[in-house]
């Protein structure tokens, strides 16, 4: 039976759901038990992926655009649509950092970990090699685990570090729904489909390879954060 695109996007996102024990820093940071200098390095991590995702994204979508056919064109919208939310999310980081006492020489002497900086490797890769459709569906399932995190995340810092809104709003970005974004993927996926289907095969590869990389910039800071305590 030929599957939608609503049905593949949601099969994908429920094949591909994380551990929910795989992220130890999370229950720290809920519970308002992380360290501070463990925030501030989340926040020097993020500058650092949110940087390099967007550039990632940006050559997607022109590969996308350049590739040409209805499919890639759909792609295209979708991962603009990303490199554009990047910047936005990159702008919001700053009052994150800042509230975590990070600094301009802070930043500059902060020397990033190789297990956080293996996710955006890995995009960084995909851009390069990935088929455009099937990159949309394994990050937009990545995707659902990330806004859920980032939900938690803004709600602690609310509770337990008496952090406002501003300083919340990077984790805001991400946990608010985007009905547009959405679309765009549906759209990027339903043209893949009809221009003659999908290799689920792949997308779960990069999907899971993806929730690897992921489980480690999380286990990364926990990491840190023992040895801080």
């Amino acid at each position: 039976m030929t599957r939608t695109a609503r049905e593949l996007l949601d099969s994908t996102t429920g094949k591909l759901a994380p551990d929910p024990h795989a992220n130890r820093l999370l229950p720290l940071v809920a519970r308002g038990a992380a360290h501070r200098d463990t925030l501030a390095a989340l926040a020097l991590e993020q500058r650092q992926v949110i940087a390099a995702d967007r550039r990632a994204f940006l050559h997607l979508a022109e590969r996308s655009a350049v590739e040409g056919p209805t499919a890639e064109l759909e792609c295209a919208a979708f991962f603009g649509m990303l490199a554009e939310g990047e910047a936005l999310a990159q702008d919001r980081l700053g009052a994150y950092a800042a509230a975590c006492g990070v600094d301009a020489a802070r930043e500059a002497a902060y020397e990033p970990l190789a297990d956080c900086q293996a996710y955006p490797a890995y995009v960084a890769w995909l851009a390069l090699n990935g088929s455009p459709a099937e990159v949309v569906l394994a990050l937009s399932a990545n995707f659902a685990a990330w806004g859920g995190y980032c939900a938690r995340i803004a709600e602690a810092l609310r509770g337990h570090y008496g952090f406002d809104d501003e300083s919340c709003g990077f984790f805001d970005f991400f946990a608010e729904p985007s009905p547009e974004l959405d679309q765009k993927a549906l759209a990027a996926v339903q043209a893949g489909l009809d221009a003659g289907g999908l290799d689920e095969s792949e997308v779960h590869h990069y999907g899971r390879r993806l929730q690897t990389y992921e489980a480690k910039f999380w286990h990364a800071l926990w990491e840190l954060d023992q040895r801080v305590h």
